[in-house]
């Protein structure tokens, strides 16, 4: 029998207010993101870690905290592969070092967990269009997961965006909106778009369920460490979703008995032309004030301004984490070294977090033989050259 969802009520995350999950749901009234609780004590019953050998692989193995009352809208998002990057590990003498590889997702990249559960809730709610901004990755999620789901979808796209991101939006039958401009400026063009509201936006952290496709990373990288909790996650950060997700998902799984009370040190990573998380940081600030010219080749991270902010500065707070911004140079270099060891064609994002491994190893942040995970957020195969662009 297939198990159900326990999902109990959206709470805000900021003023605590509670929502009906049954109903469309985006912010809070005071403007913050949503979050969805469960009925944990009753998803324990059956949702026991290393009692779901008989499930699917995708993420929807873990149906009991996911939303969604219907068949999930999926292509197989999810299972991916955590590599034990030895080779790299030894040549930087770690001696338990990760790679949590994303690319193998549909659409080739992390984003497919978040819209399949998106639109998974979409549909049971009777969206009739779904639309978002994106700077790439977001974007060829929304439009396959839409047309498998039979909704239309509209896109808005920064100018600048890789063409691979525009071909495949239309094999998927989007239709785009070419902006000039930054994923924000794509976000005002959709809000001018759509005056009436009657869009099924799913703008980053704008509606409540794309958190909960992303945090299965975290269930994922549990299972697949046989019940051990990394002692770090290193993390690209543009809207931050999957980092929040993922702090979420340690909560759920203490209470499910997954894990005890030990958190992994969570690891922001920002592009050095765009760093409003780790300016925020270091100032110790409790939110993070929007970028200005902004400027980055890894376009999943040319986010001047991320509506978690907040969310993303707690997590880091409350797990000891800390935020690193690495250049342009340095994150192709990864790219290449993490190619040339582990086969494992990154995204420029997912080169990023190597390039704040070295960092935080050359600041004596880290301990060698601590187990760290790398996130490889997508495939590199969609990126051309460098192309920097200025805003």
């Amino acid at each position: 029998m297939t198990p159900l969802s326990t999902i109990d009520r959206l709470d805000c995350s900021r003023c605590e207010k509670t929502y009906d999950p049954r109903r469309l749901a985006f912010l809070c009234g005071c403007g913050a993101p949503l979050l969805a609780r469960y009925r944990l004590d009753e998803a324990a019953r059956t949702l026991r870690r290393g009692a779901l050998g008989d499930r699917t692989s995708s993420m929807w193995r873990y149906r009991e905290v996911m939303p969604g009352a219907g068949e999930p809208v999926s292509l197989g998002e999810g299972g991916t592969p955590l590599h034990p990057a030895r080779r790299l590990g030894a040549s930087l003498g770690l001696t338990s070092l990760f790679i949590k590889d994303e690319s193998m997702n549909p659409t080739g990249s992390f984003k497919a967990r978040g819209l399949s559960a998106a639109v998974t809730v979409a549909r049971d709610l009777g969206a009739r269009r779904l639309a978002a901004p994106s700077a790439g990755n977001a974007g060829s999620a929304l439009a396959a997961y839409g047309a498998l789901a039979g909704l239309p979808v509209s896109l808005f796209l920064p100018s600048f965006t890789p063409a691979p991101f525009f071909e495949e939006a239309e094999v998927y039958g989007a239709q785009v909106t070419r902006v000039d401009g930054t994923i924000a400026d794509c976000g005002r063009a959709l809000a001018a778009a759509n005056p009436d509201g009657g869009w099924y936006d799913v703008s980053t952290l704008k509606e409540p369920y794309r958190i909960e496709g992303k945090k299965t990373m975290a269930y994922e990288i549990v299972e697949q460490l046989d019940g051990a909790v990394p002692d770090v996650l290193i993390y690209p950060t543009g809207g931050g979703t999957g980092l929040i997700g993922m702090w979420k998902a340690f909560a759920e799984m203490e209470t499910l008995g997954w894990i005890g009370s030990k958190r992994p040190r969570m690891v922001s990573v920002q592009a050095a032309g765009c760093a409003p998380i780790v300016r925020a940081w270091e100032r110790g600030d409790e939110a993070a004030e929007p970028w200005a010219g902004a400027s980055t080749y890894a376009s999943g991270l040319l986010v001047p301004s991320a509506r978690g902010d907040f969310l993303i500065l707690r997590a880091l707070r409350e797990s000891g984490g800390t935020a690193v911004a690495v250049a342009d140079a340095e994150m192709r270099g990864a790219v290449l070294e993490m190619g040339r060891t582990e086969g494992i064609h990154a995204a420029p994002e997912g080169g990023s977090t190597l390039a704040a491994l070295r960092r935080l190893l050359d600041a004596g942040w880290l301990d060698r033989s601590e187990s760290i995970v790398l996130f490889n957020t997508g495939t590199g195969l969609k990126y051309p050259a460098p192309v920097v662009p200025a805003l």
